[in-house]
């Protein structure tokens, strides 16, 4: 145990903020799109808002602007910021902790490991995509008011929800969802975490002597594995997405909980419901955990802060 290296945590950390800023902000359009595709319910003769991914781009480009597919971004970049730090973080120093005398790290480790930095992400995700998901959504709830006759809907901020859930339910109102949340983020990460690490080893590895993976490698692990672990827990992603949000159109079904909105879903919608933006969240998850391994590793942190790496 005595030559095992000492975990450096404070680059760590700004590691993985920065990464998420990164990530969030080249693929957050995207995310708004898978947002909105998850929320939406078919009427009784089958009509729907919007026809697939292209049809829900044009419509909220037309309507919203450019502007308007980066709604409740400023939230996400806030606060995506720990979230990340947390979660890339946890996940090294959970590992570098379950790794075995002989250096050694079995895969059930490895499943622990990325179990518990999901865990320890959702005191910052839940709030967090609480206040996306209303934002990213406010225009198709809008808009369906005003396809249906119905007044306008006021336009709402991150601060006006905030105040309104805090004003209403305390702390706990910006902790509505996080049993799902929890669901999601921990089963992502038993998935994501043990997967990358395989398919990142299989890279070359930098000539710095440091033995990681070249950039590019890291990137493409990313993808890959964020691509196949966002596909295998989306439907606990409908769940989440569908209980978190606030403001329902007309006609919307309201879920007490996980298991109500589960067999109501299953009911109303059929299985196929559990994956829908599916293929949207395959393309946000994809080049956003490609895009923050690939920070991650780059080292700025140890950088700015003077370590070795």
């Amino acid at each position: 145990m005595g030559d095992k290296p000492r975990f450096k945590l404070l680059p760590k950390i700004l590691n993985g903020g920065i990464a998420g800023i990164v990530g969030v902000t080249c693929v957050f359009p995207l995310d708004l799109v898978k947002t909105r595709l998850q929320n939406q319910q078919i009427g009784p003769n089958g009509e729907r808002m919007y026809n697939s991914m292209l049809d829900c781009f044009k419509k909220t480009y037309r309507v919203e602007g450019y502007f308007g597919m980066y709604r409740g971004s400023g939230v996400n970049i806030l606060l995506i910021t720990p979230e990340k730090a947390i979660k890339l973080t946890a996940n090294d120093y959970f590992r570098h902790h379950l790794t075995t005398k002989d250096g050694k790290l079995p895969i059930h480790r490895e499943m622990a490991a990325g179990g518990l930095a999901g865990l320890c992400q959702i005191v910052v995700t839940t709030p967090m995509e609480l206040l996306k998901i209303q934002l990213q959504d406010a225009g198709r709830v809008a808009a369906q008011a005003v396809s249906s006759g119905q007044a306008s809907i006021p336009k709402i901020s991150a601060t006006s929800i905030t105040l309104q859930l805090l004003r209403e339910k305390g702390i706990l109102g910006l902790y509505r969802g996080t049993t799902a949340t929890m669901l999601r983020d921990v089963s992502f990460s038993v998935v994501y975490f043990p997967l990358f690490a395989h398919l990142n080893s299989l890279g070359p590895r930098k000539s710095d002597g440091s033995g990681e993976a070249v950039f590019w490698c890291s990137f493409l692990a990313g993808c890959a594995s964020g691509s196949l672990s966002a596909l295998a827990v989306n439907p606990f992603d409908v769940v989440k997405t569908r209980l978190q949000l606030l403001s329902k159109g007309a006609n919307e079904a309201q879920y007490s909980g996980i298991l109500n909105a589960i067999t109501t879903i299953l009911k109303d919608e059929g299985p196929q419901a559990f994956f829908k933006g599916g293929a949207c969240r395959m393309i946000v998850i994809a080049p956003l955990f490609g895009i923050a391994q690939m920070v991650y590793y780059f080292g700025v942190g140890e950088a700015i802060l003077g370590y070795k790496k």
